[in-house]
């Protein structure tokens, strides 16, 4: 018996802007818990680890994100113990060719040439079973050179969502050689594919050997294959995190999996092969997909959070800081963070975009970052602003310092709530305990460090001049931060 040697690539991009007001630039929808316990991004990896098989060996995931999210990402890692996982950072978001070619290149040094999975890091499947057996089809069938894409078998005329249509005849390997790709339709083309039963929808998860993704795209882009290794070959390696020369990986043009590869595979030295998949599949790409895969209560309401409802139906509410009621509504989505609610029609739940696009024309903080921002020391909440003040809750995991640093605006003062603070401030080094406090001067040289073995809580008053986040000289940083 032949064993396959696997590696996870799970693509860890994109900014999820139709899922805003939870989904922010700084906190992406992939690292959402919408249900459950676990992130989206995590439960791609999840997923994936249940592919083992007696002819199937798992390597280590490699993770595709870009630089600002690497904490999270790393974050998340720890939490379901997937402590082996590399890292490859994208100092500049090319779409997902290129971002795939740095998965590929990477898998294939030492001469290896691994069956690559390939996910998204931002869908969800509610029938593992189904999913595990599809995907190790896909595995058995790349094992001979084929490119093998996972087709959703559709079961609404979808138009947010590329289709994949199929030669009528099964292959040996149990899926179809792909006939077409097509573009997102309008709704009486969508009928006709559904109608027509040969026509399924672009998962966007993709199984085949490094060597052959890097021959293919070689082939048919020349240049994202070329300027793309020129970027790996000045690569630079952190402990677990791996990143591409900067300038180098910024000029490479960017473009997704299926425009620079797929689209052009059938009828080509490379022709493609689709593996049906039902396994309750959905790319979540707006609230009304959240809804539609949610667990319904009777009144097919689905709720997360501290929720009241009476006289509601077919509605979806996600209550993240304080208790959210409705009554005598239906059809609704209602989503509270705690600087921002969105109330929306569920079937226009695509036009969300919209008002992110109004966020940013205004240049409104509530696009970018959540009130509570982590960091990879820990986060912070901003509980209150004015002119000349700011409030904000700190919390430092245990062992984690904040960098070296001093502000040109603002003075500090810091009262432990909870746990020990090592502080920092001139040449003075003092340890702090609940109820005590400490101030650090404009202009001073400081650090918090948590040596304790429990989260340490500050609340952080600030006052001065300009309070922005930017006002920040590092001197030094556990983290690698300018």
């Amino acid at each position: 018996m032949t064993v396959l040697s696997v590696r996870p690539v799970v693509l860890c991009g994109g900014s999820g802007t139709r899922l805003w007001p939870l989904s922010r630039a700084g906190f992406p929808k992939q690292f959402l818990v919408l249900s459950g316990t676990h992130s989206l991004f995590q439960q791609a990896l999840l997923r994936i680890n249940e592919l083992q098989a007696d002819d199937i060996l798992l390597g280590q995931a490699l993770v595709v994100t870009n630089e600002e999210h690497r904490f999270l990402a790393l974050d998340q890692l720890r939490d379901i113990e997937q402590n082996d996982a590399t890292l490859l950072l994208e100092p500049a978001g090319r779409n997902t060719a290129p971002a795939l070619t740095l998965a590929a290149l990477e898998a294939s040094q030492n001469g290896h040439d691994p069956i690559l999975v390939v996910s998204p890091a931002d869908q969800a499947v509610t029938d593992m079973v189904a999913f595990t057996t599809a995907l190790q089809q896909g595995i058995r069938a790349a094992a001979d050179g084929a490119i093998v894409v996972l087709g959703v078998t559709p079961d609404t005329p979808e138009t947010g969502y590329g289709y994949i249509q199929h030669e009528e005849v099964a292959s040996t390997q149990g899926g179809y050689r792909v006939a077409k790709f097509v573009e997102k339709p309008d709704i009486e083309t969508a009928i006709s594919y559904l109608a027509s039963g040969n026509f399924f929808w672009n998962s966007g998860m993709f199984v085949l050997r490094a060597s052959v993704w890097l021959k293919a795209l070689t082939h048919f882009r020349p240049d994202i294959a070329e300027s793309t290794q020129r970027a790996w070959s000045g690569r630079t390696i952190d402990s677990r995190f791996i990143r591409p020369d900067k300038s180098l990986f910024t000029a490479v043009p960017g473009d997704s999996i299926d425009y620079a590869v797929m689209e052009k595979c059938p009828g080509s030295a490379f022709p493609a092969h689709m593996v049906p998949l039902n396994a309750g599949w959905s790319d979540l790409g707006a609230w009304n997909a959240v809804w539609q895969v949610g667990v319904q209560d009777a009144h097919g309401n689905v709720t997360q959070g501290d929720t009241l409802l009476v006289d509601t139906s077919n509605t979806l509410v996600h209550a993240s800081n304080r208790l959210v009621t409705a009554v005598g509504v239906s059809d609704l989505v209602i989503i509270e963070t705690a600087d921002a609610v969105l109330v929306a029609d569920r079937k226009q739940s695509q036009d969300v975009k919209k008002i992110v696009g109004l966020l940013d024309a205004q240049k409104r903080a509530e696009l970018g970052l959540h009130r509570k921002v982590h960091r990879p020391w820990g986060w912070f909440d901003s509980i209150d602003e004015a002119q000349r003040f700011k409030v904000k809750r700190i919390m430092v995991k245990p062992g984690a310092s904040l960098s070296l640093q001093k502000h040109h605006h603002r003075a500090e003062h810091w009262i432990v709530v909870k746990g020990t603070a090592e502080v920092t401030c001139g040449n003075k080094v003092v340890l702090l305990t609940e109820n005590q406090s400490t101030y650090i001067p404009l202009g001073e040289m400081h650090r918090l460090v948590n040596p304790g073995s429990i989260p340490l809580e500050i609340i952080e008053v600030q006052s001065g001049s300009y309070l922005g986040e930017d006002d920040i000289l590092r001197f030094e940083d556990t983290y690698g931060r300018n």
